[in-house]
């Protein structure tokens, strides 16, 4: 959730900075199919709706999945401006994920922190009491006054930066004259 407040503010930064909402439109993205089918997986994998119908392991192995896909469509756009922190961000996470076997650790402290309460089901984030490169988890919280409050780590700043910063890049974007 974390990065749904790079959007605003990206967009926000964009037009204080005399850029254009309807020039993000010409920004060169692509394998954009990629990107989003993965975000696609993602909110269906923790919307609830599949936690018993999900055996040991294949959530976490969905969650894997689509986020390297995610990736991947972000690695074929590291060009643009702001896209290299969205990938830092994006691996950062990826690494925390693949090393606590398929979750995202988090820690009772941030949850409170938020205002979650842990959840029975199958969730990005999992309380873990040790977990593999501790630094890279979701150990920063959002305050519960905030909507949508949450916990995050830093590969999540690193990727709402990357985010705000493209939005701007691709706002202030000049048109490229039709050859």
């Amino acid at each position: 959730m974390f990065i749904l407040y790079a959007i605003p503010i990206g967009i926000l930064i964009g037009y204080l900075l005399g850029g254009r909402l309807d020039r993000l439109s010409e920004m060169p993205f692509r394998w954009g199919w990629l990107a989003i089918g993965g975000l696609l997986v993602q909110v269906v994998l923790f919307s609830g709706a599949l936690d018993d119908a999900l055996g040991d392991g294949v959530g976490a192995a969905i969650y894997v999945g689509s986020t390297a896909a995610v990736l991947v469509a972000v690695l074929r756009n590291v060009r643009l401006p702001g896209m290299a922190l969205v990938a830092l961000g994006a691996a950062l996470n990826l690494a925390a994920i693949v090393a606590n076997g398929g979750v995202m650790p988090t820690t009772a402290a941030a949850m409170a922190a938020a205002g979650l309460d842990p959840t029975d089901g199958f969730s990005n984030s999992a309380i873990i009491a040790d977990p593999a490169l501790a630094p890279l988890t979701d150990i920063f919280a959002l305050p519960p006054w905030l909507p949508a409050a949450n916990v995050f780590s830093i590969g999540d700043v690193l990727l709402g930066i990357g985010v705000a910063v493209v939005i701007i890049g691709g706002m202030r974007r000049t048109a490229t004259p039709a050859v």
